[in-house]
């Protein structure tokens, strides 16, 4: 069993800071490392597999330094975002090059089994040109498993994949995680993560915004303060009975709406229509204002 540890890791481009002072564990199982789109989770997977360098602190894996350090790479397995593959050849060709570059003393049995794990055999023989996105996502699947690796990191696999695939990928991740291994992946979805991640890391613009059991983190962003905009045929009267009532921290009506901001989104959304028909107003319209990814996620970081 091996375990990954970031200690106070930053990770800058000139002036851009890409990962700011992250410090994380991830221990065998499967650990989701949850952000939207742009807030470092590739970058930080690049440093915990040797690819990059931080530009302070420290990953270690198993107490010994990652960067320079080919060593790793025969308990690490990696698949990376990036599509870039050499689309001239098959999957076989691919497979079996990537187990003789480990050597493998059975190269080529090693690259039918791992083939054979992510339910690939019968394309093995087609160029890689041909492929979909998500058989693509497969193939790198398969190269980072060639060498039967302890570790796998694992930067957004479920993307391109059709419904029958991400399950396939869900199960395989599962069964490795009970075999001992690290798994980590990143996603930027909510429930893609939490389906099968023991722990959830959250990123947020290269800060580490949460961590721990994903219903402690969907907790803290079911029970953050949410505003919605309501409009209806009546937006003082109706403004008026979610005050009465006690509906909402907050309501306020300006430019044909109501803004309203609530701690208690539950409570807000079943009593709104019964208000709204107890006052004889219909309602036009109910926006949630701030359930963006961006938004969410920037609630964790600031508490």
């Amino acid at each position: 069993m091996s375990t990954i540890v970031l200690d106070r890791v930053s990770r800058w481009y000139g002036n851009v800071v890409a990962v700011n002072d992250v410090s994380m564990t991830i221990a065998p199982g499967i650990t989701g490392l949850l952000g939207p789109n742009g807030a470092g989770k590739s970058t930080l997977i690049a440093m915990m597999g040797g690819f990059l360098a931080p530009s302070t602190g420290t990953v270690a894996l198993d107490g010994g330094a990652v960067w320079r350090n080919p060593a790793i790479y025969r308990a690490v397995g990696l698949v990376p975002e990036a599509e870039a593959m050499y689309d001239m050849i098959t999957g076989w060709q691919f497979l079996l090059a990537n187990a003789r570059l480990h050597g493998l003393p059975d190269a080529p049995a090693a690259a039918r089994r791992a083939l054979e794990t992510v339910d690939m055999v019968d394309a093995s023989d087609r160029p890689i040109a041909t492929y979909s996105k998500g058989m693509k996502q497969r193939v790198k699947m398969a190269t980072a498993l060639v060498h039967d690796p302890a570790v796998l990191l694992l930067d957004e696999p479920f993307n391109g994949m059709d419904p029958r695939q991400r399950l396939h990928l869900m199960d395989l991740l599962r069964r490795l995680a009970s075999e001992g291994r690290t798994v980590l992946f990143s996603s930027h979805i909510l429930e893609e993560v939490e389906q099968i991640a023991d722990t959830i890391e959250v990123l947020v613009a290269g800060r580490h915004a949460a961590s721990g059991d994903y219903r402690r983190i969907r907790r803290l962003m079911t029970e953050r303060p949410h505003q919605y905009t309501v409009s209806s045929t009546d937006d003082r009267c109706l403004a008026a009975a979610i005050i009465a009532a006690g509906a909402a921290d907050g309501v306020s009506v300006a430019g044909g709406s109501i803004a309203v901001q609530t701690s208690d989104f539950g409570r807000f959304t079943h009593a709104l229509p019964r208000l709204a028909q107890e006052s004889g107003v219909r309602l036009l319209e109910v926006d949630p204002a701030d359930e963006s990814l961006e938004s969410v996620f920037a609630y964790l970081v600031a508490r």
